[in-house]
């Protein structure tokens, strides 16, 4: 009974020994001193979307602490009329088989508001090494997308139905028009969306990992090695856009669908309201859904991107997906978004 309060008191000690070591604004942002892109004001420019495949963890709802930010992506892209080919599911959000039910529940639920829907296949439910098999429909219907012309595929969860469905094809790889994967940090960032506002230890609020890259890692690597462009819409991209509750209830008025998806969000809000600290959530993969609608709200950096061991004070070494702002590659990183995008996610 004696070992929790000295537990206790050492992580206290601990959090203190932080504090004082921890350069100010690391603590309160995340971001270590470096060098900071430079960063184009809406642009590079890029080829406009046509086709699009979506990549999915998409679980809304699952639990309480799931985010919802997919199916709004889903959604949204399908009220812009963007030419969605196909819905592939993955997980990272919730286990393979929750994320296929869930993926296919708001299917079903958009197709019967009058929304026309692709098929949604399920892919892959966990890591797997190349020429994995058996193949699964998502995987080989993403395939067959490709080869009947471009293509820009939209990584909402981790890169292991991509890099299934292009290793040793580079015919269809010829046919990405681009990867945009949800992942990415500059070298030394540890992303706590609160910055100070959170309810954690000293106004520290908690550390989102970059969850798609470390659900499957070897397969961003693998992603990464193919000869396809590739934009990295990261964390830091959503910090700019909260949605909140007013937001979410003048969604619910649109439609059945927004409804049952506004109520499928509410964990996810709390969780935000109560351990963040924050009034509302960032949608990340909304966000990067709007890149493919609206690039020019987007601030970018061509920049070499690698996924590679970190070490940090006060977090366990980790291997993320880092961006390297002292080195131009051909990877479009877009951390930066501009205040009109909120209102266009949300306009009617």
């Amino acid at each position: 009974m004696r070992l929790l309060p000295s537990l206790m008191t050492g992580l206290l000690l601990l959090a203190a020994l932080a504090w004082a070591l921890v350069p100010g604004d690391a603590w309160w942002t995340g971001r270590m001193a470096g060098t900071r892109l430079e960063l184009v004001p809406g642009g590079p420019v890029v080829e406009r979307t046509g086709r699009v495949w979506i990549d999915t963890d998409a679980a809304c709802g699952a639990g309480p602490r799931t985010d919802p930010d997919d199916c709004f992506a889903i959604l949204w892209l399908l009220a812009q009329g963007v030419r969605i080919e196909g819905i592939s599911t993955s997980f990272g959000n919730a286990e393979g088989a929750v994320v296929a039910a869930r993926t296919q529940e708001l299917a079903d639920r958009l197709r019967a508001a009058g929304f026309a829907v692709p098929p949604v296949l399920e892919g892959h439910t966990g890591p797997v090494g190349p020429s994995a098999l058996p193949e699964p429909a998502g995987v080989q219907g993403l395939r067959a997308a490709l080869a009947q012309g471009p293509l820009t595929v939209l990584a909402l969860g981790p890169l292991t139905n991509i890099a299934a469905a292009l290793e040793g094809r580079p015919d269809l790889s010829a046919n990405v028009q681009r990867v945009v994967a949800v992942m990415g940090h500059e070298a030394g960032h540890l992303f706590h969306p609160s910055e100070g506002n959170g309810r954690g230890i000293m106004g520290h609020g908690p550390i989102f990992r970059d969850l798609n890259v470390s659900v499957d890692r070897e397969a961003a690597q693998r992603v990464m090695a193919l000869d396809v462009a590739l934009t990295l819409i990261p964390y830091d991209a959503g910090r700019g856009v909260v949605i909140g509750a007013a937001d979410l209830q003048d969604f619910a008025q649109r439609g059945p669908a927004q409804a049952w998806l506004v109520d499928q969000a509410q964990g996810w809000l709390a969780f935000w309201q109560k351990d963040v600290g924050l009034e509302g959530f960032s949608p990340f993969d909304w966000v990067a859904a709007a890149w493919l609608f609206a690039p020019e709200l987007f601030d970018c950096a061509r920049v070499r991107a690698e996924v590679r061991l970190e070490w940090a004070f006060w977090v366990w070494p980790r291997r993320g997906l880092v961006v390297d702002a002292a080195d131009a590659g051909e990877v479009l990183y877009c951390p930066r978004t501009s205040a009109r995008l909120h209102d266009l996610l949300l306009a009617p």
